[in-house]
């Protein structure tokens, strides 16, 4: 069995502020909570390698991975994939954006596949990812909406 999930969030700002914000992915740390840093490692064409980095976990392990994002602006959509994968066989999230109700509507499909030695199964992560999706969906809609205000 491989792990899904599919969340999205309507963000009251133009499409265009919310694909330059949540495409810098330098600037993660400040519009994710979870993250303590991003570090990237090369651009080519729309791909950019990156390395993110999370904030300790309750056992002061700090957890980090490479992953590689292509983004295609014309479609308003990304594409992602783990390079280092952790305890995942697999992870590939789609991101696409659409303009909806004088704002955008931000939509995030995660397909993944835990390895049989990781420390929970499918299902329990995909309840973790739909948990801290809708968490962190809701943490960038406001950061955008804020600077939105800011532009207006």
């Amino acid at each position: 069995m491989a792990g899904h999930t599919d969340n999205t969030v309507h963000i009251a700002a133009p499409l265009d502020l919310v694909w330059t914000m949540t495409n810098d992915m330098a600037s993660w740390p400040e519009l994710f909570t979870e993250y303590s840093a991003a570090q990237i490692l090369s651009r080519k064409g729309n791909t950019v390698t990156f390395r993110l980095s999370m904030h300790p976990d309750e056992n002061g392990k700090v957890w980090s991975w490479v992953s590689e994002r292509t983004m295609y602006p014309e479609e308003r959509r990304v594409l992602a994939h783990r390079v280092e994968k952790g305890p995942f066989e697999y992870m590939n999230i789609e991101w696409t954006y659409h303009e909806e109700g004088g704002g955008t509507r931000m939509r995030w499909v995660q397909d993944f596949h835990l390895r049989p030695d990781a420390p929970v199964d499918d299902a329990a992560m995909t309840r973790r990812i739909n948990e801290n999706s809708k968490i962190q969906m809701g943490v960038i809609a406001r950061k955008v909406e804020l600077a939105a205000a800011r532009v207006s």
